[in-house]
């Protein structure tokens, strides 16, 4: 069961989701801190370049699982047109109302 973005718990990642699923690149820079950090798959990424190839040129999607830890934690359905769909798990660090860091890998 897919949970709708609207209903995720912590208003900071759900405007980071919110942006990713439409595609919005503006509100996914608005959502984090402006020294936010990223890994995938336990490798620290350039955040910028890593969003433009894995989310924005490649229409990423999210369709989340489930939440854990007051929604910091997420499983979701991921996909783009690079890689496809998979099971991905996802981990927020909120600071200030913004995204500070986020960790992401295959599930």
């Amino acid at each position: 069961m897919t949970i709708p973005v609207a209903k995720l718990s912590n208003p900071a990642v759900r405007a980071l989701v919110g942006a990713i699923n439409s595609g919005d690149p503006t509100a996914f820079f608005a959502a984090l801190t402006t020294d936010a950090t990223m890994s995938d798959d336990g490798s620290d990424r350039p955040l910028a370049a890593w969003a433009d190839r894995e989310i924005f040129s490649s229409r990423g999607h999210m369709d989340v699982q489930a939440e854990k830890d007051g929604g910091l934690a997420l499983i979701a359905n991921y996909r783009n047109d690079t890689w496809g769909e998979m099971k991905t798990s996802w981990r927020f660090t909120v600071e200030g109302g913004q995204v500070s860091r986020f960790e992401t890998g295959q599930a």
